[in-house]
């Protein structure tokens, strides 16, 4: 808001003359108490918020769509390695339960909703990125005390079947090898949805949640059993990006 005082100086100057000391110094508080005022509304002026850097901006143009699990479309989807997490859960003493997260995972998934027994999954992921709330046990966890991320630096995830159990379910099998020891596992799989990229349009993306349990002395991480629950949850949330070009 731009508040403008227009005066003519001419009349003012013989105005003033005629004027007292008094009456000057009156005139002189007055004008300078319409300025502040005018300044003090010019910054209750709600302003225009512009977009800053963290503001999520939408190509031009770009249409939204929604697939459901059957319109995707069949080939070869690559892990979006930065929207995708890997959780373990554990019961802490029987007082709590204790999440660690593996951020990092790479991979494929070839998918063809029309032929799910043909899916075919194949994860990494890298221990050394394992993060608690704990630094301490960050370290303990990457030390030969448990996973031994010097000598043993990967999880791996391959699947070996795969089965439709709803209209958005799936049991996935599989081979899972962490700390040298390779044990099947189950993993109960929800489709969670898919579409265009929203930013830019282009590209489809998939996004899938999956469950499923171990017993971490299984791969020799029995450290603190009983105490700290040998059971294992693994908790996943993976997005997939179809590869631009798919010679599957």
């Amino acid at each position: 808001m731009n508040i403008t005082l227009k005066v003519n100086f001419s009349r003012c100057t013989v105005a003033l003359l005629k004027l007292g000391a008094h009456a000057l110094t009156s005139i002189i508080v007055a004008a300078y108490a319409v300025a502040l005022s005018g300044v003090a509304i010019a910054q209750q002026v709600p302003q225009k918020a512009e977009a800053g850097p963290g503001t999520a901006v939408v190509a031009p143009g770009v249409r939204q769509t929604r697939l459901h699990v059957d319109e995707i479309p069949p080939g070869t989807y690559e892990i979006i390695t930065k929207e995708t997490l890997v959780r373990y859960g554990v019961d802490h003493m029987g007082f709590s339960e204790f999440w660690g997260t593996f951020p990092g995972a790479t991979g494929t998934l070839a998918f063809d909703p029309k032929a799910p027994g043909t899916t075919k999954l194949d994860v990494k992921v890298p221990i050394a990125l394992v993060e608690t709330t704990n630094r301490e046990l960050n370290g303990e966890l990457f030390s030969d005390e448990f996973f031994d991320a010097e000598n043993y630096p990967w999880m791996t995830f391959t699947s070996t079947n795969v089965v439709r159990t709803g209209p958005t379910s799936f049991k996935v099998t599989g081979n899972l090898t962490m700390h040298n020891v390779t044990k099947p596992i189950v993993l109960d799989v929800t489709f969670h949805g898919a579409g265009n990229d929203p930013f830019s349009g282009k590209g489809i993306i998939v996004g899938f949640d999956a469950k499923g349990m171990v017993k971490r002395s299984d791969f020799g991480l029995g450290k603190y059993v009983p105490i700290v629950s040998d059971a294992t949850t693994i908790t996943i949330s993976a997005e997939f990006k179809k590869k631009a070009i798919d010679h599957s």
